[in-house]
């Protein structure tokens, strides 16, 4: 069973997600995700006890315009920063909004087919 899209996800669930590419087979590259904490403090996930760090869909949000900004627009961090530090942060550009929008699209119309594919496996 899925999570809700609302629940907290995990550092490894937030690495898949974003799509991060790891250099090594099987290795989720969570040490981008904290490299970037480091550097946006606007990044701000839920650390329970053993330092787990847990992720709202507000963090997610930004960790995939940050991803699009340095990976897919080709800013720098301190571009990047630029960007996130102006008072018109959350109207980042527009191709990123319609990227996560599309994004969300993608997860709910699969959940909805995987559903219709178990109830029809019920019948």
């Amino acid at each position: 069973m899925d999570k809700s899209d609302n629940a907290y996800k995990t550092i490894g669930e937030v690495a898949k997600l974003l799509k991060l590419k790891s250099n090594h087979k099987g290795y989720l590259p969570t040490h981008t995700i904290r490299f970037w904490e480091t550097q946006f403090k606007q990044i701000k996930p839920r650390i329970l006890n053993g330092k787990r760090r847990y992720y709202d869909e507000k963090n997610i949000d930004l960790l995939k315009k940050i991803k699009f900004l340095l990976k897919e627009k080709g800013l720098t961090i301190k571009g990047v920063k630029k960007i996130l530090n102006n008072d018109d942060s959350f109207k980042l550009d527009e191709i990123a909004d319609k990227s996560i929008r599309g994004d969300n699209l993608k997860k709910k119309l699969l959940r909805i087919s995987n559903t219709l594919k178990t109830l029809k496996n019920l019948k």
